[in-house]
């Protein structure tokens, strides 16, 4: 069991490393900016970059902010 919770953990992790990657490139220094300009709990979305675990809604939603498909999202960083 415990290897399955780290398994996640690192998964949510890699997770956060490329929301934050995308936001950068799409020109955001800073997440709060971000998450203001499109409408997002500015707390709520520091903790998706921090690896927090998070609906499939709300990435859908930030991903949608990023402009990139879900498809797109995944096919770097997710080996």
């Amino acid at each position: 069991m415990a290897k399955k919770n780290l398994h996640s953990k690192d998964i949510l992790q890699k997770l956060g490393n490329r929301l934050r990657e995308l936001r950068i490139e799409k020109g955001y220094s800073n997440y709060e900016q971000f998450a203001f300009d499109n409408e997002i709990p500015r707390s709520q979305y520091g903790r998706y970059e921090k690896g927090s675990d998070l609906r499939i809604t709300s990435l859908l939603k930030v991903l949608e902010a990023l402009d990139i498909s879900l498809t797109d999202f995944f096919s770097e960083g997710f080996d």
